[in-house]
C-alpha cells in the first residue's frame, strides 16, 4: 500500500471523554432535539431554518454569528426553529481547496487532524454554551460521526455522498434528523432510495465493529438543484418540483415524509443573493398547497457576517473562504420575512 501512516488518532470515545459536553448543555440538546423531532414527525407546525456559513473556518467569527442568530431566535421561536450551520468538513469537487476545520484548524497552515478534531468539538460546544442553539453539520466521512454524535441536532448528507452505501447505513443508526440531498444529477429516485435505506435497520461493519442499527425514521429529502450534462444548473425548488416530490413520496413506504429546500448550490447557481427570492418562492408555494405545506418543513441558507466570499488568507472577519454567503443584515431580514409567512 502506498499509504504513509502518520499517526494513530484518538477514538471518538477518547475525544468525547476528554472534551465532554457539560451536563447543562446535554439538557439543552435534549430539549432542542425533541422540538426538532416534533417538526419532522408532524406534531409541530414550526418551520426549520438551517442557516449559517458555508464552512465553519474560524471559531470566533462562527460563534459571533451564532450569538447574533440566538438573539433573532428569541423573536421568532414561536414560529421558527433556527439551526445554525457549523460545517466542519467540506466536500471539494476536484479534491483541491480548503477541506474544513478538521483538516486544517488554521486554513493557512498544513493539515493537523488531531488539532482539527479538537477544534471541531470545542467550537460546537462553545456555540451551544454561548447561544443555546445546537447545530447542523454535514457527515462527509461516516467514520468521523462519533466525534460529534452527542452534539449535533441535524445532519446533512451531501449530493456526492447520497448514493454511498456506508453513508446510508450509518444514518440508519442516527437518532436525529438527517437530510439526504438529491445527487448532482438531480435524480429524485436516488434520493428517495437513500431515505428508504436509512429508515430501515441494517447490519454492517463500522470502525472495526460488527453493528446493528434500528433505522432512522427522521431521515428525509433535501432539494439542492442539479447539474445537467452540459454543466448548467437546474433548479428543483419550484411549485411543480415540490408537487412531483410529494407524489413520489406517496408511492413509497416512507415514514414522516419531509423535505428541506437548499436555497443555494445548484438551486441558485451559487448566486448567493438569489437565496432571498428562492426562499420567498418556497414559502409562497407552501401557502398555495396544503400538500406542499405538509411536505416542506424548512430551508437551508448559506449566510455569514459579511456577504460574498474571499480566498484563504483574505483577512476579512466573518467572510466565507468557500462558497459565497448572504451577509448578516440580509439574513436577519430574511428570517423575519420567513416568520411572517408562518
Amino acid at each position: 500500500m502506498s499509504f504513509e501512516f502518520i499517526g494513530k488518532l484518538p477514538t471518538p470515545e477518547d475525544i468525547r471523554e476528554e472534551f465532554a459536553l457539560p451536563r447543562e448543555l446535554v439538557k439543552i440538546k435534549e430539549k432542542r432535539d425533541a422540538e426538532i423531532r416534533d417538526v419532522f414527525t408532524g406534531r409541530s407546525s414550526k418551520f426549520v431554518v438551517i442557516i449559517g456559513p458555508c464552512s465553519a473556518d474560524n471559531e470566533d467569527s462562527v460563534c459571533d454569528y451564532i450569538a447574533r442568530l440566538a438573539k433573532v431566535n428569541e423573536k421568532v421561536k414561536d414560529k421558527l426553529i433556527l439551526i445554525p450551520r457549523i460545517y466542519t468538513n467540506k466536500p471539494r469537487t476536484t479534491g483541491d481547496g480548503y477541506k474544513g476545520i478538521v483538516h486544517q484548524p488554521d486554513p493557512e497552515k498544513k493539515p493537523d487532524f488531531l488539532a482539527g478534531l479538537i477544534a471541531m468539538r470545542k467550537m460546537h460546544i462553545r456555540a451551544i454554551a454561548e447561544s443555546g442553539l445546537t447545530a447542523a453539520d454535514e457527515m462527509l466521512y461516516p467514520e468521523n460521526w462519533g466525534y460529534v454524535s452527542d452534539i449535533l441536532s441535524y445532519v446533512a448528507i451531501g449530493a456526492r455522498s447520497v448514493e454511498d452505501q456506508q453513508h446510508r447505513l450509518t444514518v440508519s443508526g442516527f437518532d436525529v434528523p438527517s437530510g439526504m440531498k438529491n445527487p448532482t444529477s438531480g435524480d429524485l429516485s436516488v434520493m428517495l432510495n437513500s431515505v428508504y435505506a436509512a429508515q430501515h435497520p441494517h447490519s454492517f461493519i463500522y470502525r472495526g465493529w460488527a453493528v446493528n442499527t434500528p433505522g432512522n425514521e427522521l431521515t428525509h429529502t433535501v432539494l439542492r438543484g442539479a447539474v445537467n450534462k452540459h454543466g448548467n444548473n437546474i433548479p428543483n425548488y419550484h411549485y411543480e418540483d415540490l408537487n412531483l416530490l410529494s407524489e413520489m413520496y406517496g408511492k413509497m413506504d416512507l415514514k414522516n415524509p419531509a423535505c428541506i429546500i437548499d436555497a443555494n448550490h445548484s438551486n441558485s447557481g451559487k448566486k448567493y443573493e438569489q437565496q432571498i427570492r428562492i426562499t420567498k418562492e418556497v414559502m409562497h408555494s407552501r401557502k398555495l398547497s396544503a400538500d406542499i405545506r405538509r411536505l416542506v418543513k424548512g430551508v437551508m441558507i448559506e449566510s455569514y457576517i459579511q456577504e460574498g466570499c474571499q480566498k484563504v488568507g483574505g483577512g476579512v472577519y466573518g467572510k466565507s473562504i468557500t462558497d459565497p454567503c448572504l451577509g448578516w443584515e440580509d439574513s436577519e431580514r430574511l428570517i423575519y420575512d420567513i416568520a411572517s409567512y408562518e
